[in-house]
């Protein structure tokens, strides 16, 4: 009993000794040897890093152990973790270099030496690594000889910020949403983007932060946008990288209107031309017109998606028309309505000829002529009711007493239908024959329209003039 309690003294007094002896402080402890007390067990040759990592898995407990006796449990975690991919560097300790502690074994027990300095003969070869944990970078060094595990220095390196920029979309519309997102900058205390026209003019810019990463404007002109960002270290040191992005505000086509006639009667086709539409980054895809009455109430519209963009519209009723054409182009984007004003009217006058043969009796005859008049018509209510007023004569082709006269009549026409009409009025006749003078008529007349165009129209009629000699006319009636 006796000599084991005497072996146990001799092997305190030998590690205390292999291990360290005091300098002139009692804080530094100087380490001369090592592979006498070691954390884990090497056999055979020193081992290679990875050797050394399965080690360190091994002994995890007894690492974990020894972190919360040195009074840095919390950088275990990142320590195991790390160790997987660690890069282990071989160095040569140089003689006084000092370890700010040491985990080792003695007696089955994990002990922590703190203070070291290397004291022995000759460089200490050791195995090299970094911990990261935060901006602390913790240098771990392992003697060759043995698995001591050491921490050797702690330094604060402060990473230089990483900007990273993303602008969606590169290309929109004016006042269309831009995003702007730099969540991806790294060790970043704040961002800071701005914002240059094509000019390199600055428009404007916007600070941001790692918990706010994101940002949204809009541009009301056209033209390409830089975002130039810079990310902020904790120190406030810029970062060096390259950081920006663009976008394109699409620049929206120009339209143009022009219209075949900007007074003329209702029937008729009127041309709306937007050919001269035009877009400086893209191509016009599409023309949307519109007409509107004086009340601005919608009349039609009418969309054309091919060149030349143009509609050919003809307007039922009377009126003045606004006309817009708004053209889109291949990004979506619209021009300002291009507009035309259009005046319709209904064609109410009319200058009249009429021929055809006459025949007339009285006194026991009758007679023949070629009859003929010039005049005008003017429609009260369109396609209802017209007024017609007209003179001319009949040349006779019978032997007396017949003899050519003049006529003039005045007419109301009422139509019955849309081609037939009935009428009747007065008249008056010169002498149609000897023995007889001037005679006011009534005339009763009754007609087909043969053509009905807006401009031009044309009848064949049947007129009779009674009250004085009775007269019967088949002719043909010209409108225009």
């Amino acid at each position: 009993m006796r000599s084991k309690t005497i072996a146990f003294l001799m092997i305190g007094i030998f590690a205390v000794f292999s291990l360290s002896s005091y300098a002139e402080t009692d804080e530094t402890k100087k380490l001369k040897r090592v592979g006498v007390f070691t954390l884990v067990r090497i056999k055979g040759e020193i081992p290679v890093p990875e050797v050394m990592k399965t080690i360190l898995h091994k002994y995890s407990g007894d690492i974990k152990y020894g972190f919360d006796l040195a009074g840095y449990g919390e950088l275990y975690i990142p320590f195991i973790e790390q160790i997987e991919t660690a890069s282990f560097e071989e160095k040569q300790l140089p003689i006084g270099d000092k370890l700010i502690w040491m985990l080792f074994r003695a007696r089955g027990k994990i002990k922590v030496v703190e203070n070291i300095e290397w004291a022995g003969k000759a460089p200490l070869p050791v195995f090299s690594f970094t911990v990261v944990k935060g901006y602390n970078h913790y240098e771990f060094v392992m003697p060759k000889p043995c698995g001591n595990v050491s921490l050797r220095k702690i330094e604060k390196i402060i990473p230089d910020a990483v900007c990273d920029i993303i602008v969606n979309p590169a290309k929109a519309n004016l006042n269309d949403p831009i995003s702007v997102d730099m969540s991806g900058s790294r060790e970043a205390k704040s961002m800071e983007v701005e914002v240059f026209d094509a000019d390199g003019n600055k428009i404007t810019s916007q600070t941001l932060t790692p918990d706010s990463p994101k940002w949204q404007t809009n541009f009301d002109k056209p033209g390409e946008y830089v975002f130039k960002g810079t990310a902020f270290n904790v120190k406030n040191k810029p970062s060096e990288n390259s950081c920006e992005a663009k976008t394109h505000i699409n620049s929206p086509p120009v339209s143009g209107l022009a219209s075949s006639a900007v007074e003329d009667y209702v029937g008729l086709p009127v041309t709306f031309d937007a050919s001269e539409v035009a877009d400086t980054d893209g191509d016009v895809v599409r023309v949307d017109f519109e007409i509107t009455d004086e009340e601005r109430n919608l009349v039609d519209r009418h969309t054309d998606n091919d060149m030349p963009f143009t509609w050919e519209k003809i307007f039922e009723d009377e009126g003045v028309y606004a006309v817009t054409a708004i053209a889109t182009d291949d990004f979506g984007a619209v021009s300002e309505p291009a507009r035309v004003e259009v005046t319709q009217k209904i064609k109410k006058l009319f200058f009249l000829v009429g021929v055809g043969p006459m025949a007339a009796s009285g006194g026991g005859g009758t007679g023949g002529y070629v009859g003929g008049r010039l005049g005008v018509l003017y429609s009260i209510t369109p396609g209802t009711l017209d007024l017609v007023v007209s003179a001319g004569g009949a040349v006779a082709f019978s032997e007396a007493p017949w003899r050519s006269f003049g006529m003039a009549s005045l007419l109301l026409n009422f139509y019955a239908s849309e081609s037939i009409y009935i009428g009747g009025g007065a008249g008056f006749s010169s002498k149609s024959r000897t023995g007889q003078g001037s005679k006011a008529e009534i005339i009763a007349t009754i007609g087909y329209d043969v053509i009905n165009r807006v401009k031009t129209k044309g009848s064949i009629f049947l007129e009779g003039r009674f009250l004085g000699d009775t007269k019967i006319m088949i002719g043909y009636r010209l409108l225009f």
